[in-house]
């Protein structure tokens, strides 16, 4: 099969490249997917679970990538719940070879049956931003209604998604980006933008829950518009300044069949739209990982076609 991947920890993104790779073995539990359409993280070849497995063993050449939509075409030993054909989309495992390529084993656990009607490209983009919009505010910032949540990124890949789940939930939304996104990020429902480039974030005012997902001054600065009793989540690092009278969550998404089955639903009904942005082939992933362009929405890999 083909796939894109990285040898080199020292040549960074000059180092990924379209090879053939052996057809992936379906451990027990697992199942092998077609992939159709997947995702990826820009900073992927930053983490250390790229470049070694659970025991710190050397595992390159490595797959990025750990989004996927596709169909189910081969069962491990002992493997319930899917079926051979059956359409799927979820989340790889951070440690084992991921979903820029033609087929991967994923466990079947961490997947959730595709309806009919979504497209594959809107399945992959939804895996990775919805489960951590929903855990940032939810699981962890146990954001309630009534309540004002303050999201920074508002109209990217995990904001656009929050800003939408957190109206749902009846909640005052303050989103945060850049001046152009500004229009956008409105569209999708805040009550109030504040652009980072060119207002003080501390005129936002206090929320009751600050989602970070950018990191470094922003992160630090944030802390202090924590409402007492409120909670700061982050999903970019580990928080050095954390709230006077508040909570400070740093946190890692993890699989979750039953809310992607939700969040599907919620996409099928027009309760979500998830932003696609560029769908590109899989010979391309390479470009698009090193050209660091910020382009609307989820860049999606179109590895093959239904």
């Amino acid at each position: 099969m083909q796939a894109i991947t990285v040898r080199d920890r020292d040549a960074g993104l000059a180092g990924l490249s379209l090879t053939d790779m052996p057809y992936p073995h379906a451990a027990e539990n697992d199942v092998v997917v077609r992939v159709h359409a997947a995702g990826f993280t820009p900073g992927e070849l930053d983490w250390p679970a790229t470049w070694s497995d659970r025991a710190g063993r050397d595992r390159t050449p490595s797959v990025p990538g750990h989004e996927l939509s596709g169909v189910v075409v081969e069962l491990g030993y002992g493997t319930t719940g899917l079926t051979v054909g059956q359409r799927v989309f979820g989340l790889a495992d951070w440690a084992r070879n991921g979903t820029l390529a033609e087929y991967v084993a994923v466990e079947a656990r961490n997947l959730a049956p595709l309806p009919a009607d979504l497209d594959h490209s809107v399945a992959a983009s939804l895996v990775i931003s919805g489960l951590t919009a929903w855990q940032g505010l939810f699981d962890h910032g146990h954001l309630t209604a009534g309540q004002t949540v303050l999201i920074h990124g508002a109209a990217g890949g995990v904001g656009s998604i929050a800003v939408q789940l957190a109206r749902e939930a009846g909640a005052c939304v303050i989103g945060t980006g850049r001046a152009r996104d500004r229009d956008r990020a409105l569209a999708l429902g805040v009550h109030t933008f504040l652009d980072l480039q060119n207002e003080k974030l501390e005129d936002a005012g206090e929320a009751d829950v600050v989602f970070d997902v950018i990191g470094g001054d922003i992160l630090d600065r944030s802390a202090t518009l924590v409402r007492e009793g409120g909670t700061l989540v982050t999903i970019a690092m580990p928080p050095k300044v954390r709230p006077r009278h508040g909570r400070a969550v740093f946190f890692v998404v993890e699989p979750d069949r039953a809310r992607l089955v939700d969040l599907a639903a919620r996409v099928r009904d027009g309760r979500l739209k998830p932003i696609v942005g560029a769908v590109r082939p899989l010979a391309e992933a390479p470009a698009v990982f090193a050209s660091g362009s910020r382009t609307p929405g989820k860049t999606i890999i179109r590895v093959t076609e239904e």
